[in-house]
């Protein structure tokens, strides 16, 4: 029997209601029409919707139905501490309100061969980072297979190794991470605009006070600079945008490469 992981933040980051969400989508998500160009990787921000979902939808209009049969999606550990690179062994699947969402599990056995690669379900019991990348991913591409990473202290060469040994034509990598965290909005456009930079130009030192998924952009950006990607910054904002609340806000930033 298989066992499901069931959602943990429904109806807090995103609506729970199928319907809700659904309609959610179709209001926010606009297909390009530029269908040449298939993205590799994405990096996107993992707010609740309300506040960063119309710039990963940015990223996501890239994206065709069953144009990848597999996706890696990397985040930060909120949660709990991880050294090294957590993934799940106790489910089989993932559930959002628009469905279930396989696990490769022979991939996941394939990464704990690697030294820095931890079997550490408890880093994704109530990970928000991966769970809101996943209606996205499910109007847009249909079905696909999916391979959670929980990135925690490692340094990027690690991150690197993993995407390697997965990597291929049919797998699309999100690295889902916001930039900095309750700045006011002055000081935080100026800081995020820094990192930014810093990104598109695959620099690989940010910090945890630039991006709270630093560990996973950091390691995703040396692979892709390995592999010869080229990066494009899709949209920006901040949470102030949204709630009007400009003390204290989370930047967000959303990036494609090709």
């Amino acid at each position: 029997m298989q066992v499901i992981h069931q959602p943990a933040v429904a109806d807090m980051f995103y609506p729970a209601d199928p319907e809700r969400l659904l309609s959610w989508m179709q209001n926010h998500v606009h297909p390009t029409a530029d269908t040449n160009r298939r993205p590799r990787m994405l990096i996107l921000p993992h707010a609740g919707y309300r506040f960063s979902g119309d710039t990963a939808a940015q990223g996501y209009r890239l994206l065709q139905k069953s144009q990848f049969k597999r996706v890696i999606v990397l985040c930060p550990a909120h949660r709990v501490y991880v050294k090294g690179i957590a993934v799940p062994t106790r489910w089989d699947a993932e559930a959002t309100p628009l469905g279930r969402v396989p696990l490769d599990k022979m991939a996941i056995e394939q990464l704990l061969t690697l030294p820095s690669v931890i079997a550490m379900t408890e880093a994704h019991r109530q990970e928000h980072a991966i769970e809101v990348q996943l209606p996205f991913l499910q109007y847009q591409l249909g079905e696909f297979q999916l391979i959670p990473l929980v990135v925690g202290e490692c340094p990027p060469e690690d991150v690197a190794h993993a995407l390697e040994l997965l990597m291929n034509d049919d797998t699309l990598v999100i690295v889902s991470s916001d930039l900095s965290h309750y700045l006011s909005s002055e000081i935080a456009q100026q800081q995020d605009e820094q990192t930014i930079q810093q990104i598109l130009q695959f620099n690989e030192t940010l910090s945890g006070d630039q991006a709270c998924g630093c560990y996973a952009l950091n390691g995703a950006l040396h692979w892709g600079h390995q592999h010869q990607l080229t990066i494009e910054l899709l949209a920006k904002c901040n949470s102030g945008d949204a709630s009007h609340d400009k003390d204290r806000v989370v930047g967000y930033a959303a990036f494609a490469l090709y």
